[in-house]
């Protein structure tokens, strides 16, 4: 048996852990504000679900954890497993209670599952990183594009239409049976442990801090926090803009919701054979490219009213980008990690441009009262150029890959 046939399993194994954490919190962090809106629910209570997030972005302080308990790939997989299982039995919960009595705890207890789900891609990208070589990253980082992307398209579409016909508890149930189902082919993909670097350390700051002190991480984290943003306020701002221009809730959850997160999981699969043809250096200019193509295309057809043709082509061009860019993103962050701090160095990159979507989604929303949909547009694409300067002072100073 060949090293290509041995090997292949690792590409749906990783598919499905991906897939796995990215349904259920798709579900809660966009349907359940659907769910509690037709239940009457406040604003401001729907606004204290955001809360449910924070562990996917403070996952960082614990990375350190994981890493320094997982001396090789065997304790990788039982950190998995683990909280996989932990994940699915909090799911249960949440679903034996009712939204209308038990909100309060609800929520909590969302956070809980979050925190599980966040440990699990903790404990996954680690045990990507060894299982692939660095020829295998790109294809990788597309099934881990590709399955977060399909989640969400799940979690935010067919588990809104299944509501209607399961009810509260019956889908949650199935839900977190999902999430233990999709620990099947982890369980099938069995691979000789994978050791680390034994000189593991001890928890402490220098987890951190050495990351950063590492040649070239000042210029690397200037680019983690600027490469999606010519692209991010339009996508915050997307919904809001369909919304002006006069399409209804299911055109706009058909548009952006479905079809833009397909394009997006399709994009992000291409994306993996792009990276191995060309390499990461021209692949990251050729992304960048697309995004500021992407933002230019949105500033041209919002001169007026545009099409639906044109917003649907508009929403393709935009999600696709998008989706590629994530593949370059993770795989280069792949290989920016020390060894023995593989989860803890790659969940810190990936949190930088969550933070930094998060601010530039808040900064479009003001850009976009002040100077209308077509300012922001513009605004996003001067910021997709700075992106490409950032870039290339970036690959000016790193040998060619």
């Amino acid at each position: 048996m060949t090293l290509k046939t041995r090997s292949w399993h690792k590409f749906p194994t990783l598919f499905s852990l991906y897939i796995a954490q990215s349904v259920p919190m798709s579900f809660f962090s966009t349907v359940v504000p659907v769910i509690m809106r037709q239940e009457h629910y406040s604003l401001e209570a729907i606004g204290l679900l955001q809360l449910v997030k924070l562990p996917w972005i403070a996952k960082f302080l614990w990375a350190p954890l994981v890493d320094r308990t997982s001396p090789g790939t065997k304790q990788l997989r039982r950190w998995i497993v683990l909280s996989e299982l932990f994940y699915a039995v909090v799911i249960v919960g949440i679903g034996v209670l009712d939204l209308q009595t038990d909100f309060r705890l609800i929520v909590f207890l969302m956070v809980i599952a979050f925190t599980a789900s966040a440990t699990q891609d903790i404990a996954t990208d680690a045990f990507a990183i060894l299982v692939l070589n660095k020829n295998e990253r790109s294809l990788g980082n597309s099934m881990q594009s590709a399955g977060s992307f399909t989640g969400t398209l799940l979690g935010t579409g067919v588990l809104l239409i299944a509501y209607h016909y399961f009810g509260w508890t019956a889908l949650l149930i199935l839900l977190a049976a999902f999430v233990i189902f999709a620990l099947l082919p982890l369980q099938l993909y069995r691979k000789n442990t994978i050791a680390r670097n034994e000189l593991l350390q001890k928890v402490t700051l220098r987890a951190f801090t050495g990351f950063f002190r590492l040649p070239g991480m000042g210029r690397r984290t200037l680019l983690l926090a600027t490469y999606y943003a010519g692209i991010i306020g339009i996508l915050a701002m997307l919904k809001p803009y369909l919304v002006d221009l006069g399409y209804s809730v299911k055109e706009i959850g058909i548009m952006s919701g479905i079809t833009g997160t397909a394009v997006a999981a399709g994009s992000a699969f291409i994306a993996g054979f792009i990276l191995r043809k060309l390499g990461r250096n021209r692949s990251l200019v050729l992304f960048l490219l697309l995004e500021i193509g992407a933002a230019l295309y949105f500033w041209w057809i919002s001169r007026d009213t545009p099409s639906l043709a044109a917003i649907y082509t508009g929403i393709c061009f935009l999600w696709g980008a998008y989706g590629m860019a994530t593949v370059a993103i993770f795989t280069t962050s792949m290989d920016a990690v020390r060894k023995g701090y593989e989860g803890t160095d790659f969940t810190l990159q990936i949190v930088i441009t969550h933070l930094s979507g998060i601010v530039v989604a808040v900064m479009s929303g003001k850009a976009g009262d002040a100077l209308g949909y077509r300012g922001l547009f513009a605004g996003e694409v001067m910021i997709g150029v700075a992106a490409l300067l950032i870039l290339t002072w970036n690959l000016a100073r790193k040998p060619k890959s």
